[in-house]
């Protein structure tokens, strides 16, 4: 892939990339910047490797997954919303975010359960789509979304 090539695939996915790293970051608008600037570099210093099959979202979703995973900050899962919003209001989080109630339950799940619901519910990934990109089994993210789905409704009181 050429660099003029590779620019007009961001340029294009760079909005979805950043929602994407935002709602795993529970609305912390920094540290999905940050994800999002490592994923680029990675996907960039990759790019060779990427065989254009009109999945460069995916591709792209699955090194942001990964640099997720290798977030340690962005790994910390609260119990509850009274925690999660004491530690929201500690950090640089923006408190008028409109999801701000989704995020702040979003992060008390652990983050593959946060990662499956994230791409699921607000990407509109399949099931099928979200094992290649999570690296795990179809069963499992079933299972993943299943359990992610039962403590929102608990925590969000649905």
């Amino acid at each position: 892939m050429t660099r003029e090539v590779f620019i007009a695939h961001v340029e294009r996915e760079q909005e979805a990339l950043r929602g994407f790293l935002l709602a795993l970051c529970c609305g912390n608008k920094g540290d999905a910047d940050d994800l999002a600037q490592d994923t680029l570099v990675k996907a960039y210093l990759s790019c060779a490797g990427y065989q254009d099959k009109g999945k460069f979202r995916s591709w792209l979703f699955k090194i942001a997954y990964h640099t997720f995973l290798n977030h340690k900050a962005s790994l910390r899962c609260t119990e509850s919303l009274d925690e999660a919003r004491t530690l929201v209001s500690s950090t640089s989080a923006d408190s008028e975010f409109e999801h701000q109630d989704l995020y702040l339950a979003l992060r008390t799940l652990p983050p593959k359960e946060r990662s499956s619901i994230t791409l699921f519910y607000l990407n509109g990934y399949h099931i099928k789509e979200i094992a290649k990109i999570t690296d795990t089994s179809e069963d499992a993210v079933k299972k993943q979304l299943s359990r992610g789905r039962d403590k929102l409704k608990e925590k969000l009181k649905l």
